[in-house]
């Protein structure tokens, strides 16, 4: 009797764990696909490894925090918030602020945190409100209420600025008086350039090798009390944890060791440590009584509300926090990139935040940091490599700014067909359950 359970519970084991790889291979299709492609890039562009690197561990600290903004709205049901582009306005209308008085360095960036945070809130409640008005069409909407924003950022720095806000300054100022310019150098009259990113610096490679060892230390120990407690674990999400903290850490001791100028890539801290600061807070948010009302109310508003919980109220929460951290994430971006387009910076935040997302294996309905972070990285390689792999391959570097266009808005495109798909199929399901049952 015994051999019998034992032989059924091997293949049990078995099954699970060729579900759990199909499943896996399922979800990650889109991701799977963009890394080949990724790779592919990488080859034919020839750009040197240590341009791609550098240039790609700058954009991943630079944008990482405005993608990390969409995870909270796509669990309580808005979907993918393309009002964040209000957010970044509020952390624009800040930076100019803080430049007109002249403070720079490390206490102007907290200042322009600290003027952002009541912008951003008041212009996230303003937009939960338009939000809980047009439940269901979430996204559509939110995306007209950042053009609608757009206008009004417009109106009050070219007309405002000068006549009814006074400001006389002739950096920021047109010569006419009333209007601010259109770029706003960083770097000049206060420095805002690198503000966080210089706080401390340290090698990349030896920071991932030290990151991945003690990963794999937390993942075994993790396993170990798991199974000391006789709890279920995955085989197969533990297998593939162990295998990436290992392959980093031996291409990151391989590249420490060696000779390669790829060594010399510089990690800023600071910045890092502000983006896990968020992947920390959105994980531990989840877990809260606040974060299970999120989840109830992206899974069904009717269940929530008969739940007891209030569920414009918690909507609103969500917009507003997203809202206030692409404020904080603009900020971070612009800090980076070190110059301010006052009418343009914001314009495409949503669009490459949400694409990059995407790739990530993302959905409209599910998201989590690591797909955050993985759609980062696949985005803007493919952003960095497919210029140069286009002028090699086609003659034409212009076809590789085509593909980037193409992967931006074409991977949006798929992922709302997919969810409006998936609706019509549950749909359908829900009136024909029923009748199949009778």
């Amino acid at each position: 009797m015994a051999e019998v359970n034992k032989v059924v519970v091997n293949k049990t084991n078995k099954s699970d764990t060729k579900n759990a790889i199909k499943r896996f291979l399922v979800d990650s299709s889109v991701p799977i696909l963009f890394v080949i492609v990724c790779l592919l890039g990488v080859y034919f562009s020839k750009l040197p490894m240590l341009f791609i690197v550098d240039t790609l561990l700058s954009r991943i600290t630079r944008n990482s925090f405005l993608v990390l903004a969409l995870i909270i709205p796509v669990i309580a049901g808005l979907g993918l918030n393309f009002g964040i582009v209000i957010g970044a306005m509020a952390g624009q209308f800040a930076i100019i602020a803080v430049k007109h008085w002249g403070i720079g360095g490390f206490p102007g960036f907290m200042v322009c945190i600290a003027v952002s945070t009541p912008l951003a809130i008041l212009f996230g409640i303003l937009t939960a409100k338009l939000l809980n008005k047009t439940k269901g069409q979430e996204m559509i909407s939110s995306m007209i209420a950042g053009f609608f924003a757009t206008g009004i950022y417009q109106f009050v720095l070219l007309f405002l600025v000068g006549t009814l806000i006074p400001m006389k300054d002739e950096v920021l100022v047109l010569t006419r008086g009333i209007g601010v310019t259109n770029t706003i150098d960083l770097s000049k009259g206060g420095n805002l350039t690198y503000s966080l990113d210089n706080l401390m610096k340290l090698p990349l490679f030896q920071v991932l090798a030290a990151v991945s060892a003690f990963a794999l230390i937390i993942i075994l120990i993790d396993y170990y009390l798991k199974r000391k407690d006789s709890r279920e674990y995955s085989y197969f999400k533990l297998a593939w944890r162990v295998l990436l903290c290992i392959g980093i850490f031996a291409v990151s001791w391989y590249v420490v060791s060696s000779k390669l100028p790829v060594r010399i890539v510089k990690l800023p801290i600071a910045t890092t440590l502000v983006i896990l600061a968020l992947c920390f807070f959105n994980s531990l948010i989840l877990r809260t009584k606040l974060g299970q009302d999120f989840r109830t109310v992206g899974q069904d508003l009717h269940i929530a509300k008969i739940s007891g919980i209030n569920v414009d109220k918690t909507r609103e929460i969500a917009v507003v926090i997203s809202t206030l951290l692409a404020a904080w994430g603009q900020i971070i971006f612009l800090q980076n990139i070190g110059t301010l387009s006052t009418y343009g910076s914001h314009v495409q935040v949503a669009t490459f935040a949400i694409a990059a997302i995407l790739l990530g294996g993302a959905s409209v309905t599910k998201a989590t940091n690591g797909q955050a972070i993985l759609g980062i990285i696949l985005f803007h390689t493919l952003f960095i490599v497919s210029p140069k792999a286009g002028n090699n391959l086609f003659g034409e570097a212009q076809i590789g700014e085509f593909f980037r266009a193409f992967v931006a808005y074409g991977v949006i495109g798929v992922a709302l067909g997919l969810h409006a798909w998936k609706k019509t199929v549950q749909t359908m399901k829900k009136k024909t359950g029923p009748s199949a049952g009778e």
